[in-house]
């Protein structure tokens, strides 16, 4: 429970709210604050290709690599157990980038604005990606990072999703 996996119903918002603006088969995702690892491994489960998972909790990572091996999904997953700015860091320098990138920071100590902030400005986003929020729905949301737009915002129950992806780029 210390892991505060994201629950069925919010898993099957999220998702459903991806499944009708893209594919997920093949994908790359980033789950940051992966906590359990649930909705990296959701994604997995719908065809995404490989998974990387972020969280700082030594117990958090033992609990993700349990779930892919229960799963049979180790191949198909990494667990990076440090923190989030360190790896967004070490996968800008190895010029990773991601078609889904789910940011779902600790609700005490919400720093989604400024994650969402350093993906964009390392480059990790790839061109048609999306990245999804999941905060406290009380929380602030502040601005979106430049360069991304918000294209949907739900509240359910105490959380709120919010769904961005690159900004349209103005005709020159």
């Amino acid at each position: 429970m210390t892991t505060r996996p994201a629950t069925a119903r919010v898993r099957q918002s999220i998702f459903s709210r991806l499944n009708s603006r893209l594919d997920i088969s093949g994908t790359r995702v980033l789950d940051l604050f992966a906590g359990s690892g649930s909705l990296a491994i959701e994604a997995l489960s719908r065809g995404a290709a490989h998974a990387t998972m972020v969280d700082t909790s030594p117990a958090a990572a033992a609990a993700i690599q349990r779930n892919l091996d229960t799963l049979g999904l180790q191949g198909h997953g990494r667990i990076l157990a440090f923190e989030v700015k360190r790896a967004l860091a070490t996968l800008a320098a190895g010029r990773e980038r991601f078609d889904i990138i789910f940011i779902d920071a600790p609700y005490r100590a919400d720093t989604s604005a400024d994650v969402l902030s350093r993906i964009v400005d390392l480059n990790l986003l790839s061109a048609e990606g999306w990245i999804v929020v999941r905060q406290y729905r009380r929380a602030a949301m502040g601005e979106p990072a430049a360069g991304i737009q918000c294209e949907s915002v739900a509240a359910l129950g105490d959380h709120r999703i919010a769904l961005y992806r690159r900004a349209a780029m103005p005709n020159s």
